[in-house]
């Protein structure tokens, strides 16, 4: 599921909203985890799953294409770690 069907999907089921609204309040919702997750922090949504953020260290890549070497830069990568429930639900 994309953005704009997440949206869609919310405004069928909410008739009484704008979808100037719903959008807002999704955009709202995803500006706030990454702006959370920017400032190394966690986002837990119960039921749903956890999003934090790891570290990747340096190292030394190769560019697919030339198969030249280049260096990759040491940086922090967005993580999703499953809930309990959804697990559950998933592997029914």
């Amino acid at each position: 599921m994309i953005r704009s069907e997440l949206i869609q999907k919310l405004a069928s089921e909410h008739p009484d909203l704008a979808a100037q609204d719903i959008e807002a309040i999704v955009t709202t919702f995803f500006d706030e985890i990454t702006r959370r997750l920017a400032a190394n922090g966690r986002v837990e949504l119960r039921g749903f799953g956890a999003f934090s953020t790891r570290a990747r260290d340096a190292r030394t890549g190769r560019n697919p294409r030339t198969g030249e070497i280049v260096d990759v830069d040491a940086k922090r990568v967005p993580y999703f770690k499953p809930g309990k429930e959804m697990r559950a639900r998933l592997n029914v």
